[in-house]
């Protein structure tokens, strides 16, 4: 039962401590909508996309009106393009012409982005993968509201070396191909190891083949949340830190419950899962940073940062798997660089470095995130970092993603603005020595001996 202080506590987190579900995501499969004509093709996943996405956007906001909780963001997620393309593409060009289907599709319907321009490309590439990731500068530069994301290895496939590659020079193409918005494109682009088939947040999202014909999953967002709770044990030790920080998760993942339950009932859809992660914003308040700083740091970086987000993101997992049976998605802290204001200040007082981060990707849900480089950055020098946060993935048996931009025309000491929940950031710098000759080697790095389970 559901007590008045506790309805109380609720609004006080969502009137003052930035508590949000960020966002809905409806997943939709577009297996059914596969043909061999690519104007057919074209029509079908337009019209699949409408009729069900349509009251998505209504829904979320008659939900928000109801129960008075800030629903941010409504969006959709696809199977991945490269699947349903392939028998009817036959150059990166088609493909394109599919990602501006999508996007007419989320215009139409009012989603800020759909995702699902993606590639599963972990052992190796199909003709249709390779055309679809060739496809992604001219795609992401066309386009407004398509997000696209490439897997490019697995604790039980290894990581396809020939694929990142290949994608450091799509990024950085990309960059090129957007260089009018600050590389705004390459915001909408990721790379990942392990991605999950059910995850609600862009870049990253894509509805996983294994997965029902629609499904609605849930983000929820409370780093203010759990800052403001953390202010109320400060000098306490590690075992009171913990428990506040898991009781608070489990509050808010309640919103999230509540929230999908609602929005599942209402559009008919079934219910997927909740990703409990910490996603900040440029808001002041609304900072994971910050919550690191409230745990006894003095900048996010400092040492013991590591330790502090391992323990965050643990207690975020055990307070959010208590309250939901159906956890999923990506589930633990975010630190993107660009939209979190303390990791903006880190970066400015020199307190935090691209090496910092990765070590910090060890023990958190996500990988370098939203991270501004200088623009005359190497294709082979990206696809280093890359293979360096697959790797962390591979070995740890986690999801590790990349999300990097290479500003063209900006160096390091200069900043990017992207606006809203993208946020600005500082251009980091980037360890110059070179990698070429081991990017160059091609082939794939084979999966870890604790891999073999069967």
């Amino acid at each position: 039962m559901i007590n008045i202080f506790e309805v109380a506590e609720t609004n006080e987190m969502i009137e003052k401590e930035n508590l949000d579900v960020r966002t809905i995501t409806l997943g939709i499969s577009l297996l059914d909508c596969i043909d061999a004509d690519l104007k057919l093709l074209n029509e079908k996943i337009y019209q699949k996309i409408y009729e069900a996405a349509k009251d998505l956007v209504a829904t979320g906001e008659y939900i928000s009106a109801e129960y008075g909780i800030p629903v941010v963001n409504k969006r959709i997620s696809v199977t991945p393009i490269a699947l349903v393309g392939g028998a009817a593409c036959k150059s990166p060009e088609d493909f394109v012409s599919l990602a501006k289907t999508l996007d007419k599709a989320a215009h139409e319907v009012g989603v800020n982005f759909i995702g699902g321009y993606s590639a599963l490309v972990s052992k190796g590439m199909t003709a249709a993968d390779e055309m679809l990731i060739r496809s992604i500068p001219q795609a992401l530069s066309v386009t407004e509201r398509v997000c696209s994301s490439v897997n490019l290895g697995s604790t039980r496939t290894g990581i396809n070396m020939d694929a990142v590659k290949l994608m450091g020079e799509m990024i950085l193409q990309t960059a090129q191909a957007t260089a009018d918005q600050d590389s705004l494109g390459c915001a909408k682009l990721v790379v990942f190891c392990n991605a999950p088939d059910d995850n609600p947040f862009m870049a990253g999202a894509f509805h996983g083949v294994t997965e029902a014909d629609k499904v609605i999953n849930v983000g929820v967002s409370g780093p203010g949340v759990v800052k403001t709770a953390l202010e109320k044990v400060r000098g306490e030790n590690f075992e009171v830190l913990c428990e506040t920080i898991k009781k608070t998760a489990f509050k808010v993942t309640r919103v999230g419950q509540l929230v999908a339950k609602e929005a599942s009932k209402m559009m008919n859809v079934p219910f997927g899962i909740v990703d409990l992660s910490l996603a900040p914003t440029p808001a002041v308040g609304d900072s994971v940073a910050e919550i690191l700083c409230e745990i006894g740091l003095e900048h996010a970086g400092a040492p013991g940062t590591t330790a502090a987000l391992a323990l965050l993101n643990d207690q975020v997992k055990k307070g959010g798997v208590m309250a939901s049976s159906y956890v999923g998605g990506l589930s633990g802290a975010f630190i993107p660089v660009s939209e979190d204001q303390g990791m903006i200040d880190a970066v400015t007082a020199g307190a935090l470095t691209l090496e910092k981060l990765e070590a910090m990707t060890c023990v958190c849900s996500v990988g370098l995130d939203m991270i501004a480089i200088p623009g005359d950055t190497r294709a082979s020098t990206i696809s280093g970092i890359i293979a360096d946060e697959m790797a962390i993935g591979m070995v740890n048996q986690k999801t590790t993603a990349v999300r990097l931009i290479p500003v063209i025309g900006k160096g390091v000491g200069e900043t990017v603005e992207f606006g809203g929940l993208l946020g600005y950031a500082p251009i980091m710098p980037v360890n110059g020595f070179s990698c070429d000759a081991f990017i160059a080697r091609g082939g794939r790095i084979p999966a870890p001996i604790h891999s073999f389970k069967n």
